[in-house]
């Protein structure tokens, strides 16, 4: 069973910037992709970023050139840098591990996540 636990989640002004990280443990981490996902109140969880084993990455239109997906497999972490936070940005975001190990470039489809962490809120103020 795998845990991942986000942090970093808080209060930001628009146009701030924020950091979230998920650390993963009791499970494999280095040779699964990792993605970050969101949520607001009412709506469907929503595909912001992701990372392949290998690095590859995928962005949601909407994050492009404004959030960074990393990952670090020594220390089974994976990081969103979000810079130019907008208030739409505002929602509770989960990170997730995809399903099937390697591969290429990583999935935006929820249901090719199986474990998540229990998600970390960002405020996004006037």
């Amino acid at each position: 069973q795998v845990l991942l636990v986000e942090s970093g989640g808080g209060l930001v002004q628009a146009g701030g910037s924020l950091t979230l990280s998920c650390t993963a443990s009791r499970g494999t981490f280095s040779t699964y992709a990792m993605g970050w996902f969101r949520q607001t109140p009412g709506k469907e969880r929503e595909f912001v970023a992701a990372i392949s084993w290998n690095r590859l990455t995928n962005y949601a239109d909407s994050v492009k050139g404004r959030f960074t997906i990393s990952r670090d497999n020594a220390k089974n972490t994976v990081s969103l840098q979000m810079n130019s936070l907008k208030h739409e940005d505002a929602a509770v975001y989960y990170c997730a591990r995809q399903s099937v190990s390697g591969g290429f470039r990583p999935s935006t489809r929820v249901g090719s996540y199986d474990y998540w962490g229990q998600g970390t809120q960002v405020t996004v103020s006037s």
